[in-house]
């Protein structure tokens, strides 16, 4: 049986099958509802409220008995007044008749700001793409030889091209009319000098590929110049995964549980990265099919989703790869629309949970040709990726840092995107705040109505760090109980919590709060970080860095300063702590415009050393002693002046 669903404010509505959740509904009929732990029911920030009633313009009477019970779960996270006013979490609401439900706005996915450049690097032009233009002798009653053998001699006599040159068959079956056509001069597009991937008449110049970096939440593309190495437009868009997990264990727990789950989630990523392609063909004036290859760099997880590869082993120990080799795939057979000859090449994976998007940081930054300095890289994400090492030795390590610093599991945390305070200073006297909204120019308070929703990842940071250094928050992450101001109170669940905006400055209608939770899951996820890259400091024999490099697009928004004091990494001169955008991305356009930059790749990832932190005995001690801030017992010799403030300030306000 099927019931009427209509989502308001956007309007859309449809048939749904009885039994499935609005969640699901959602889904089917294009809503995007937050979801943040993909459906498992632990995160409550897909809220809706259920509109009562008969609404004659839709002639459906919607109630709130047509839906399932009231969870215990919901009963977590709704307040008794949401209860009251027939809000429901949308993870957890079965349909069982016709609804009108309305999305929050604090509940509606938003247009994600993403960081799609990085920073100018030097980098050899040679593509695994050329184009060869060659005039033929017409074939004859003398001259047997068939025409592809007659282009590989031509070939080969004016390039040196290897006279066992391939042509695919597709391009086969329209060579002899090209060839013609173009009254036997012809331009051959030659891939990694081994095959014929497509034959045009005439002269034709235009060599164009693609470099995508496919992050669990957001998806960057960069349009090349093969020729000139140029980048002719960029485009980025969310992960169309993200309405079935925001986390990789999420997907991979959806493509268990639902049957043709991994080809729906597989599809869903080819769609995006074809929408991406034909934006930026657009862009140029050319044809996706002119497009002749693409890199592609993602975690492990994202790699074996976007290719079809069964991605269950990879949530269990001991988390093994279905390959970590490079891979080169025709575009036809993943269904990705440039030239159906094309290649799509992947980077290699270093270990389980590090995964190609680490390897184009690597053959980005280089840190394996650094003969002295000790170099760290940390890409924070979901699955927190660290490497150190220099040119005589690397090593690398994931950690499950959970999404928090990207907006999950924090109260009021959200995606980068508008309305997402990014910045926050607070007056360590009066504990006032100034902070700074996305899409606004302004500080608050130099505007009152500043349109904030909630916390991105670097206004998370910024507050929690600000907190300490102005004596609201202890060492410990816990609330000093003796502040006067009315900023700090006792929340619904009794704990103390820091107003960071009043409802009237937000487009919520609602206070935006920092509790004891978002600091406690702050400090989770910074030890993490923090534990990994000691782990691999011991390893290598090493009890300093001499640089910290922060990659990724959340590391380029985030204030190092402010990191450090978090203790998210190693102490390290504060000028030596730098943030070069999407590195990943950078390293997948290397990769396209430079073939032997994949020979490099692939010798790296064979010869970086992979470090299981997890199962170190003392584990569980060291990630104890990394929750207070920054440490609990490691010093920060660079942070010793504003450390010495702290608790100078931290004393007087508790006395």
């Amino acid at each position: 049986m099927e019931h009427t669903v209509i989502f308001q404010p956007s309007g859309r509505r449809g048939k749904v099958e009885e039994g499935k959740t609005l969640l699901q509904a959602s889904h089917e009929l294009g809503v995007d509802i937050e979801a943040v732990c993909g459906a498992a029911k632990v995160c409550g920030k897909c809220k809706v409220k259920i509109e009562e009633g008969y609404f004659e313009k839709f002639a459906i009477d919607s109630r709130m008995s047509n839906l399932s019970p009231l969870t215990e779960e919901e009963k977590d996270f709704l307040t008794q007044e949401e209860i009251n006013n027939s809000y429901r979490l949308a993870c957890a609401a079965e349909i069982k008749g016709d609804v009108l439900v309305f999305v929050p706005e604090e509940s509606r996915g938003a247009q994600q700001v993403v960081l799609e450049t990085g920073k100018e690097r030097v980098f050899n032009l040679n593509p695994a793409v050329k184009k060869y233009y060659v005039e033929l002798s017409p074939a004859t009653l003398e001259d047997h030889r068939g025409d592809f053998e007659r282009l590989r001699e031509a070939l080969h006599e004016k390039y040196e091209l290897p006279q066992n040159l391939r042509i695919d068959y597709f391009v086969l079956t329209k060579l002899p009319i090209i060839l013609r056509e173009g009254d036997w001069k012809v331009t051959a597009t030659v891939w990694n000098d081994q095959e014929i991937i497509m034959v045009e008449p005439g002269l034709a110049e235009g060599n164009y590929g693609v470099a995508i970096d496919i992050g669990t939440t957001t998806v960057a593309a960069y349009l090349m110049d093969l020729n000139s190495g140029q980048q002719l437009s960029k485009k980025s868009m969310m992960n169309p995964q993200v309405r079935y997990g925001e986390d990789v264990l999420s997907r991979i727990t959806y493509s268990m549980m639902n049957e043709g789950g991994l080809q729906r989630m597989h599809e869903a990523i080819i769609d995006g990265i074809n929408t991406l392609i034909a934006k930026m063909a657009e862009d140029v004036n050319i044809s996706m099919e002119q497009v002749q290859e693409v890199v592609l760099v993602f975690n492990t997880a994202m790699h074996h989703i976007a290719l079809n590869i069964e991605p269950k082993f990879m949530g269990r120990s001991p988390f093994a790869p279905a390959v970590k080799e490079s891979l080169d795939i025709k575009a036809r057979d993943l269904g990705i629309k440039i030239n159906p000859c094309g290649n799509i090449h992947v980077l290699p994976i270093e270990a389980g949970f590090v995964g190609a998007d680490n390897m184009g940081v690597m053959i980005a930054e280089e840190p394996y040709k650094q003969d002295k300095e000790i170099r760290m890289i940390i890409d924070i994400g979901t699955n927190g990726e660290i490497d150190l090492g220099n040119s005589k030795k690397m090593l690398c390590t994931s950690c499950a840092t959970g999404p928090a610093l990207e907006g999950a599991q924090i109260k009021f945390g959200m995606r980068a995107a508008p309305g997402a305070i990014e910045k926050v200073r607070i007056d360590p006297e009066t504990l006032e705040p100034r902070y700074k909204v996305i899409g606004k120019e302004e500080w608050y308070p130099d505007i009152k109505k500043t349109d904030a929703k909630g916390l991105c990842g670097s206004g998370i940071i910024d507050v929690i760090a600000e907190m300490f250094t102005a004596g609201i928050i202890n060492k410990s992450g816990r609330f000093n109980k003796n502040l006067n101001t009315p900023r700090i109170r006792r929340g619904e669940d009794g704990k103390y919590e820091y107003v960071l905006a009043w409802a009237e400055e937000t487009s919520i209608g609602k206070d935006i709060v920092v509790t004891q939770a978002d600091v406690r899951a702050v400090q989770l996820a910074k030890a993490a970080l923090y534990v990994g890259g000691k782990y691999l400091m011991e390893k290598l024999g090493v009890d300093k860095v001499d640089s910290v490099t922060l990659a990724g697009a959340f590391g380029s928004y985030i204030d190092t300063k402010r990191a450090m004091i978090l203790g998210m990494f190693p102490d390290c001169p504060l000028d030596k702590v730098v943030a070069v955008g999407n590195a990943a991305g950078d390293g997948a356009q290397i990769a396209l415009l430079d073939k032997d930059k994949r020979v490099e790749a692939n010798k790296v990832a064979r010869e970086v050393e992979f470090v299981e932190t997890a199962i170190e005995e003392d584990f569980q001690q060291r990630f104890a002693e990394a929750m207070p801030i920054p440490h609990g017992k490691d010093e920060f010799p660079h942070l010793q002046e504003i450390l010495k403030e702290v608790e100078e300030r931290t004393k007087k306000k508790a006395g």
